[in-house]
């Protein structure tokens, strides 16, 4: 009797063999249009984050001369350096020099149009001993007067006209 349920729990053993993986789920042809759909949204969506990135206007990253003219004292130069931070978005910072006469600027830049900077930051200058910081936002435009971006904030805290030009 040992022997019986000896060899008939061994002939169970062997008779059931095992397949592969048959647990691999069968994807229904709903299912199959339905990822392909998916991927094909992705591939767009892919495609129109990378466009939305693209500037509309010519890069300006990298470094541009700044230059500071007054009629308080004669004019000097610097540079601003422009760094890229998303769709026509830039930082800006950079500095103009002249003896004890400094300019300086950091911010952001927003290009609106071929011929508009909004910028928006602080523009710290020292002029003959006199500290004057412009925090407010504003604009370069260029004025057709060269290939530069000219302050259209002009008058400083004494009353003077200061041209802030940043070159293109």
């Amino acid at each position: 009797m040992k022997k019986t349920i000896l060899i008939i729990s061994a002939a169970t053993l062997f008779s059931c063999s095992k397949k592969g993986n048959e647990n691999t789920a069968v994807i229904s042809p709903e299912a199959k249009k339905i990822e392909s759909i998916n991927v094909e949204r992705r591939k767009l969506n892919d495609r129109i984050a990378i466009r939305n990135q693209q500037n509309i206007f010519r890069d300006l990253s990298g470094k541009h001369d700044l230059k500071f003219t007054s009629d308080e004292t004669s004019a000097f130069f610097g540079t601003a350096n422009f760094e890229k931070t998303g769709r026509d978005l830039y930082t800006v910072s950079g500095n103009a020099q002249s003896g004890k006469n400094t300019l300086e600027i950091k911010g952001t830049v927003k290009r609106v149009s071929e011929k508009h900077l909004n910028f928006e930051g602080v523009i710290t200058q020292k002029i003959n001993g006199t500290v004057f910081k412009r925090t407010s936002k504003t604009t370069f435009l260029d004025e057709g007067k060269g290939k530069f971006w000219r302050l259209q904030n002009k008058i400083n805290g004494s009353g003077f006209v200061d041209y802030i030009d940043i070159y293109f």
